[in-house]
């Protein structure tokens, strides 16, 4: 049974009133609770809005990188790779140039040594030269002393000869002369003194 309640609100006004039984305030509260669900837009299904905004703002980055962000990029790194194959380049003439300059280094030092070589040659060789020369002059010079040696030799034994013979001579003159008794021919005598001593040399 349903209640209703009539309240006298002064100057010849009534309010009417329903009180709620408990069933009636367990539907409004779940109608309540239903339309507190029902309130803000879903998690799941973006609004046209968002939507919306998303796009545009996608597509003002994708603007941005495809004509500004993208050329940078692309421009510091073609920079760079420049850069890099620049050094790359530097570093491989400055090698190619140490690689010449060690071979003109080590063909100055070949020519050097083929130069050093050579004198010594020459210096050796004169040498020998002066060695050979002075040898020489001091063979000759020591066959010319043996010569003059020899000749001044062969001359004393000359003299000496003559003189043994005329010594030798007067010997046997006086050894016939007191054998014989008498002085024998003295041209004969040396004849045969020099004959004798001619074969005994």
């Amino acid at each position: 049974m349903k209640t209703v309640i009539v309240t006298h609100t002064g100057a010849g006004g009534f309010a009417i009133s329903f009180p709620q039984t408990a069933q009636d305030e367990a539907t409004s509260e779940e109608a309540a609770h239903e339309e507190e669900l029902d309130e803000g837009p879903s998690p799941i299904a973006p609004e046209a809005k968002e939507l919306l905004w998303g796009f545009g703002a996608f597509a003002v980055f994708f603007l941005l990188m495809r004509y500004y962000l993208v050329p940078k990029v692309k421009q510091g790194m073609e920079s760079r790779y420049g850069s890099i194959r620049g050094e790359h380049e530097t570093a491989d003439s400055i090698r190619a140039a140490a690689q010449r300059d060690v071979a003109d280094y080590q063909a100055a030092q070949a020519e050097m040594r083929a130069q050093a070589t050579a004198r010594i040659d020459a210096a050796r060789a004169e040498l020998e030269s002066i060695r050979s020369a002075r040898l020489a002059e001091v063979n000759a010079a020591i066959a010319a002393k043996r010569s003059a040696a020899v000749a001044e030799a062969e001359a004393a034994r000359e003299a000496a000869r003559s003189q043994i013979e005329v010594a030798v001579a007067d010997v046997a003159s006086r050894a016939a002369e007191l054998t014989v008794g008498r002085v024998p021919d003295s041209a004969s005598v040396r004849q045969a003194v020099a004959t004798v001593m001619g074969g005994g040399s």
